[in-house]
């Protein structure tokens, strides 16, 4: 879950992951592997650093991240554009569309993340930070310097109270989820806060650095369920400026930040105003900026990207136009089933599903040979399984061998290859194949099992973009004999069918940092298949897959991770639990040649973000 806060399910044409807004830009994380109480370190301006199984990047007095001018001038505004629409101020529960920049501009957390290294924390709300000797709590020192926006101070009250409404049902259920090793919290001190866990767990003392804070005195009197249209008091560098619900708003740097000078912001957060302007459809939003209404465009439309870019603008270098590659866990995007709809329930009907869908095509045809098969939920990067189980990860394996698939021992995991025409039609009949020995059977053209029942289900999207993509997947259903439709809904209605899991099949997209965790409980946990608003948006409740989540999040070393990693990926591969889509190994931008941007770039960055 790491950098990123709970909020909402994006879905954008070809590509979601890159421009997604759950548990964003929030990540602290380190490893017990440095030893008990290494988090401990007091030399860094911002307080101490770690990191999950190497050593920080960055030396105790470092001016700034490599990847930013510390220097930079301060000034201007930036425009963004955003796709769909918002109703609340508020990230931090359920209800409502949470407008973009909010975790990213106002709240802070108790640590920062360096994003030219994999996983690390350097201290910001906290100057100091205390690991037991036997693992089992950590005691954060908030700094003294630490104000919100109005100036008064940022205490450990303030902090445990953010940790406990986070913690209640008046929050969105992910926090509970993400931080259920965390037995409780308690003040020291005035300046002290102590997190208790559960058990020894090798990022929590890091991941509990994620806590976004904010004023209890400010909220008391406040219903924090309810609060959806009033900005919170906030310690970041911007506050919430004027605001046009549903259409834009606008944020406004604060000149007497009390953290400008801190190593880990020096040289960031440059523009004295930053606008989100909302679009309902991407190509209107394309026009728009080529009219000049904003300054960059996230590109994920490979026909966009392929066609759209031209004319004088971009002739005489006024706009510049780029693919920036990265070096991000692409993680997993792919059409996924809803197995709470008993249509669903069986693995040989969603491996069919799966058959039925023509990477090779659809990346010829419709995306101009742009993307890669998505072929792993750890997609570009070495987490991903390859091969047959061997070593450690069969050992893994090995005692859940009655619970899995026969295959996943005796075959590496491959998704469907179509070079020709030829080879889909191989693959529809293998489609066939299984759907007939699930109980479906083809009548007068239509797949029916043995109560006359139709094969029927609808793909609900929340972007008319993606309409033509599904379009060929849907004709090659049809030939099976399956009654299928697709249909795009408003952003806010999509949002609150995929809270509540009332779809049959919809774009899933789960992006992935370069260390999973805890994350993954909400996203593949047998408890999250039954949390409203989870992200289990598949209803994955296997123990297997809870026991390897397990592994991953224990996981005492590097090569553990990995190789729990590797396990988990073949179990969910081997579920079928979606059809697997694409990626790209390149951010796609656009801007107005007015903009400098500092050498290096960071390795690891989500582009808008960085921008």
């Amino acid at each position: 879950m790491k950098n990123e806060h709970p909020s909402r399910h994006d879905q954008f044409t070809d590509d979601q992951r890159s421009r997604r807004d759950f548990l964003r830009h929030l990540l602290a994380t380190g490893a017990l592997a440095a030893g008990a109480g290494a988090f401990s370190q007091a030399g860094h301006a911002a307080g101490f650093a770690d990191a999950l199984g190497y050593s920080p990047k960055y030396p105790a007095d470092f001016p700034a991240f490599d990847y930013v001018n510390p220097d930079a001038p301060k000034g201007g505004r930036l425009a963004l554009s955003v796709f769909g629409n918002f109703d609340s101020l508020n990230p931090f529960v359920l209800k409502g569309l949470a407008a973009s920049g909010l975790n990213e501009l106002c709240f802070e957390s108790l640590t920062a993340r360096a994003w030219d290294e994999p996983f690390s924390a350097y201290g910001l709300l906290a100057d100091r930070a205390d690991l037991a000797a036997d693992g089992l709590s950590i005691t954060f020192r908030i700094n003294a310097k630490a104000r919100f926006y109005d100036g008064s101070p940022v205490t450990a009250r303030d902090v445990l109270f953010s940790f406990n409404t986070l913690m209640s049902k008046q929050a969105h259920p992910r926090y509970r989820i993400y931080w259920a090793d965390i037995a409780g919290a308690e003040l020291t001190d005035a300046r002290h806060v102590r997190f208790s866990f559960k058990r020894v767990n090798p990022e929590l003392h890091l991941i509990i650095g994620e806590l976004p804070v904010f004023s209890e005195r400010w909220l008391a009197g406040r219903d924090f369920a309810s609060l959806s249209r009033e900005a919170f008091l906030t310690s970041g560098p911007y506050r919430v400026g004027r605001v046009d619900y549903g259409n834009t708003i606008t944020y406004e740097r604060n000149p007497d930040y009390w953290a400008k000078d801190l190593d880990v912001r020096r040289g960031q957060f440059n523009f004295d105003r930053i606008v989100f302007k909302y679009y309902k459809d991407e190509t209107v939003s394309l026009e728009a900026f080529k009219a000049g209404e904003f300054d960059v465009f996230y590109e994920t439309n490979s026909k966009r990207w392929a066609r759209d870019y031209t004319g004088a603008n971009f002739d005489d270098g006024r706009i510049i136009r780029r693919e920036i590659p990265h070096k991000n866990n692409a993680g997993m995007q792919g059409f996924g089933m809803n197995t709470r709809q008993a249509l669903f329930s069986d693995r040989r009907v969603r491996r069919a599903m799966d058959l039925a869908l023509d990477f090779g095509w659809s990346n010829t045809h419709l995306f101009y040979g742009q993307y890669t098969r998505c072929d792993s939920y750890f997609s570009n990067s070495e987490l991903a399984c390859r091969g047959l189980p061997q070593g450690d990860e069969l050992a893994l394996l090995e005692p859940f061998k009655a619970q899995l698939p026969p295959e996943l021992f005796r075959e590496p995991y491959q998704v469907p290859v179509a070079n020709n025409p030829a080879e889909q039609r191989a693959n529809l009949l293998k489609a066939r194949d299984l759907l007939a020995e699930a109980g479906w059977r083809v009548e007068e053209g239509m797949l029916k099992n043995a109560k006359g029942q139709a094969f029927s289900f609808e793909i609900t999207l929340a972007m008319r973009g993606f309409e033509r993509i599904v379009a060929p997947y849907a004709y090659n259903l049809k030939r099976l004999g399956i009654d299928v439709s697709y249909r795009t809904i408003d952003v806010s209605l999509y949002q609150r069918k995929m809270d509540r899991f009332e779809f049959d099949m919809a774009v899933v997209a789960y992006g992935e940092s370069q260390s999973p965790g805890n994350e993954l409980r909400d996203r593949f946990g047998s408890a999250a298949a039954h949390t409203d608003g989870s992200s289990n948006y598949m209803g994955v409740d296997s123990p297997v897959v809870d026991a390897l989540i397990d592994r991953v999040i224990y996981a005492k070393s590097r090569v553990e991770l990995v190789t729990a990693c590797r396990a988990l990926d073949r179990v969910l591969l081997w579920g079928e639990y979606l059809a697997p889509n694409w990626y790209i190994g390149a951010h796609r931008l656009a801007w107005w040649n007015r903009f400098g941007f500092h050498q290096p770039l960071p390795l690891y960055f989500d582009a808008m973000t960085w921008v």
